[in-house]
C-alpha cells in the first residue's frame, strides 16, 4: 500500500491508494468532525455511507467524482448519519444502495458477512461486525491492507453501544477485527468518524482494553451502591463532559446488561 495521506486539521481529504474520504459537514459531540463518506475504486467507484441527508454534501460528493461511475452504494450500518444520504445519492448517481439491514437496501442485493463485492479490479471484502448496532458491517480492502470500520471504531475516542446493539457481540467483534488486522497485516483503519488510524492493531488492543476498564469500573460502582445507569455513570464518567452523560448511559445499559448474562 502506498503511503496514507492524513491531513493536519480534518479527516477530508484522507486516503489510501484507492480510498479517499470526503467528510459530511454534520460535526457534533457523537459524530466528531463529521461523517466520512469513502469513494473506493479508480474509474469506476463504490461509495460508502454517503452520510446524512444533506444536500450540499451529496452534490459535492457526485461533483468530485466528475465522470467516474459509482456501481454500488455500501453501508456501515443504518443510523441516519450514515444512511440519512443515501436514497438521494443513489438517485443523483443511479446506483443501488447495499446494506445489512433490509430497511436500508434499494435495489435487489444486500450485504453479508463474507461478501465479496469487486469495483474497478478490487475486492472489498464483508465483515459481520455486530455491537455498536445489530447491523454494523466493516470492509476490508485487501489491495490498501485498510479495513473500513463504520462506528466500531472511530479515529478519535470510542464508540456507543447503541440500543439496537449490544456488548457481548461487540466484544466479539472487536476480537475478530483484532485477529483479522494480525493475520492480513493490516495497514489502516479507515473509521466512520474521525482521523484514519495508522496502528490498526494498537488500536483495537486500546478499544479492547478500555471496555475491560469499564466493565470493572461498573462492577466497582455496582459495589459502591449505584443501581441505576444514572447513578453508574455519574461515578464512572465522572471526568466526561456531562453533555455525553446520556450516550454513556446507553452504553451503561448495555455492559449491565452483558454483566447480569455472565
Amino acid at each position: 500500500m502506498s503511503g496514507l495521506h492524513i491531513p493536519l486539521d480534518t479527516p477530508d481529504g484522507s486516503r489510501t491508494a484507492h480510498a479517499e474520504n470526503l467528510l459530511a459537514p454534520n460535526p457534533s459531540i457523537m459524530t466528531l468532525d463529521g461523517t466520512n463518506t469513502w469513494v473506493i475504486g479508480g474509474r469506476e467507484v463504490v461509495v460508502v455511507d454517503p452520510g446524512p441527508d444533506d444536500e450540499a454534501h451529496l452534490l459535492r460528493v457526485r461533483d468530485h467524482l466528475g465522470d467516474r461511475r459509482v456501481t454500488q452504494i455500501l453501508l456501515t450500518h443504518g443510523h441516519f448519519d450514515h444512511s440519512g444520504g443515501a436514497r438521494r445519492f443513489a438517485g443523483l448517481v443511479g446506483a443501488p444502495v447495499r446494506a445489512l439491514d433490509p430497511r436500508h437496501r434499494l435495489g435487489d442485493e444486500g450485504l453479508a458477512d463474507g461478501d465479496v463485492v469487486v469495483v474497478d479490479g478490487l475486492e472489498i471484502h464483508v465483515y459481520g461486525t455486530p455491537g455498536h448496532s445489530a447491523d454494523s458491517l466493516c470492509f476490508w480492502l485487501p489491495e490498501d491492507r485498510a479495513m473500513l470500520t463504520g462506528d466500531t471504531v472511530l479515529g478519535r475516542g470510542t464508540t456507543i453501544i447503541a440500543g439496537d446493539g449490544g456488548l457481548a457481540d461487540y466484544l466479539r467483534s472487536l476480537d475478530r477485527l483484532r485477529a483479522a488486522a494480525e493475520s492480513l497485516e493490516a495497514q489502516a483503519l479507515l473509521p466512520g468518524h474521525g482521523p484514519v488510524l495508522p496502528d490498526p492493531i494498537g488500536a483495537l488492543d486500546s478499544y479492547i482494553a478500555h471496555r475491560r476498564v469499564r466493565l470493572d469500573q461498573i462492577k466497582e460502582a455496582r459495589r459502591q451502591g449505584a443501581r441505576t445507569p444514572r447513578e453508574i455513570v455519574r461515578i464512572v464518567y465522572a471526568d466526561v463532559d456531562r453533555s455525553l452523560w446520556p450516550a454513556a448511559e446507553m452504553s451503561v445499559r448495555a455492559q449491565l446488561d452483558y454483566l447480569d448474562r455472565l
